[in-house]
């Protein structure tokens, strides 16, 4: 196939670097930052680490929380990495330490765009999270950042692979149709269900590129 087009989530979080591993493997990137960068055809979504509820509250507000749930719901491939595991989680419960920022600091610190908010203003109620995949979440279960580390450890098909945790959250149940991929110190730290890829920690933080390649092997086995 040609070159997979991947959408990535940037928002905020370590998207740019989830960009630089994809292009090193082949793929192609279009930055997802507003409505109208949904209208192009893509081939898998990534949706990195950052806040995941000031995330979900804020692509309410650009008017793209139910198309990219809805692309999701359909089976477009997709590498989710900590807030992005909270995003498809269909069940989360609190962690050890939030250190969320209001949703007005959140926008004015996403550097180097222009948000375009929509006129409509979204459902108070309505969940931040798309909750597409069977597990349950804690946020923020490895405490606060100064509590991030870095583990090795298998995971299935791969073998070894490094792991990098920033304050993230870990999988506390798993529902039908949901393989565990990895654990650390018994905790689950990755999951699939179908073509949803979900880790608790950043690849994108480490040398390692066999997590992007699994993701877009799945991609081209679509």
């Amino acid at each position: 196939m040609a070159k997979p087009l991947i959408g990535v989530l940037a928002v905020q979080g370590a998207f740019i670097e989830h960009e630089h591993k994809l292009e090193q493997l082949g793929a192609q990137c279009v930055e997802l930052r507003q409505a109208s960068d949904l209208n192009q055809q893509f081939d898998g979504i990534v949706l990195p680490g950052g806040e995941s509820t000031v995330q979900g509250k804020l692509l309410r507000e650009l008017g793209m929380f139910d198309d990219l749930k809805a692309r999701i719901a359909s089976g477009i491939p997709v590498l989710a990495t900590c807030a992005g595991m909270i995003l498809l989680a269909n069940e989360v419960s609190q962690g050890k330490g939030t250190g969320a920022k209001s949703l007005s600091t959140f926008a004015e610190s996403v550097a180097g765009s222009t948000l375009h908010v929509t006129s409509n203003t979204p459902d108070p109620a309505a969940p931040p999270y798309f909750a597409t995949m069977n597990i349950k979440v804690r946020r923020n279960a490895y405490g606060r950042q100064l509590g991030s580390f870095r583990a090795i450890e298998e995971f299935k098909g791969l073998g070894a692979v490094p792991m990098t945790f920033i304050r993230g959250p870990l999988v506390e149940e798993v529902g039908e149709g949901v393989e565990v991929l990895a654990r650390v110190d018994g905790d689950i730290v990755a999951v699939r269900q179908d073509n949803q890829l979900a880790l608790s920690f950043h690849p994108e933080l480490d040398a390692d590129n066999s997590i992007h390649q699994l993701f877009l092997d799945m991609v081209k086995n679509k």
